[in-house]
């Protein structure tokens, strides 16, 4: 799919030194304006078109971006604001869960914006934590492995398919490790809601020998050269940066259904200057912002105001109910507890061992 092939995914990994914050002065030349302070999961590189944009149309403005990992973000804030300092003015992150905790427990502020009333509903929790952007989980598979039958398209499929194959294919699966990756541990929390039957996929890849990995490139840099054949609930937008680099790494939405996860937008309660936040957030939401995001950053526009690709608009009408968006509210919050979290990590590896 063409519109799917030009999305863009980029995770930091675990262990990876985190970037020094970077400035970007105001374009009025004015050295004493206002600076925007953004805390956020998305390597600067890729987030510079948005800020560009945003700094055209608030001249005025200067940003201090500061690049750092999804955790980081949560702690950071919850410090800071315990310890009456200011803190972001905006936070944007891939950790859907520690967001809306933050929304939550009162460490986000309310922010009504032109487009909060048209943000789908799922997308919107209570106008103080947003979903910015529409990114499927997918299979990825090596084309070569492929030329006598199509990759498994649905669930279903993939559990025959690793059952007839069996030793052909042994140790050439690879999914998250949930214990090491938050994106993992979300797509098999999401998996448990939407499939009554997932414990038996867990259970065949745990008797084709599966390899885990905590980042995605690990699992779909061996797709590309061949190691593994397949790749199970993979963050579609970085698989389909792989797949328009390496011809051999082929990408499927699953039918009977596709989770799509969001990163979520927010302006913290401490923030030292909330207006500023609220300013990034509605250009990041309106038209403008949407359409950068998509054409520039690559990576999937929620707003409805958007359509072409990279969009969800786009996607919706393609694919329709197999679509299963993660809808930004308390529930996301249910796996924090730590009791549940090592409930069904403890039923992950039993399963596994399982054959």
């Amino acid at each position: 799919m063409r519109y799917l092939i030009s999305l863009l995914f980029c995770l930091l990994l675990p262990g990876l030194a985190l970037s020094a914050p970077v400035f970007f002065p105001a374009l009025s030349g004015d050295d004493a304006a206002p600076v925007l302070v953004v805390y956020s999961s998305l390597d600067e590189p890729l987030a510079r078109p948005m800020i560009r944009g945003f700094q055209k149309a608030n001249p005025e403005v200067a940003v201090r971006y500061e690049d750092m990992l999804t955790g980081e973000i949560y702690d950071r804030i919850v410090k800071e604001t315990d310890t009456g300092q200011k803190t972001a003015d905006f936070a944007f992150s891939s950790a859907m869960d520690l967001q809306v905790k933050l929304s939550n427990d009162g460490y986000a502020q309310r922010s009504d914006l032109p487009m909060s009333g048209r943000w789908p509903a799922w997308a919107n929790w209570r106008n103080t934590a947003y979903a910015l952007t529409f990114e499927p989980a997918v299979f990825v598979y090596h084309k070569p492995s492929f030329k006598t039958e199509p990759p498994p398209a649905t669930r279903a499929e993939f559990v025959d398919y690793l059952k007839r194959q069996g030793s052909a294919v042994f140790g050439r699966i690879g999914t998250y490790d949930i214990e090491r990756s938050g994106v993992g541990f979300l797509f098999m929390s999401r998996d448990q809601e939407q499939f009554g039957d997932i414990w038996s996929v867990i259970q065949a890849m745990g008797a084709a020998g599966v390899k885990l990995y905590s980042t995605s490139q690990a699992i779909v840099e061996r797709v590309a050269d061949g190691r593994f054949v397949l790749g199970y609930n993979i963050l579609g937008s970085y698989a389909a940066d792989w797949a328009s680099r390496h011809p051999d790494v082929g990408i499927v939405l699953p039918k009977d259904y596709t989770v799509v996860m969001s990163r979520i937008g927010l302006v913290p309660q401490a923030a030292a200057s909330p207006e500023l936040g609220r300013r990034y957030l509605e250009f990041f939401m309106s038209k403008e912002g949407q359409t950068i995001m998509a054409r520039e950053l690559q990576i999937p526009a929620v707003s409805p105001e958007v359509a072409g690709e990279n969009t969800a608009n786009t996607m919706q009408e393609m694919l329709g109910g197999q679509l299963r968006p993660v809808p930004v509210s308390p529930g996301l919050m249910v796996y924090l507890d730590q009791v549940k979290r090592a409930r069904l990590i403890a039923r992950w590896n039993e399963v596994l061992r399982l054959h």
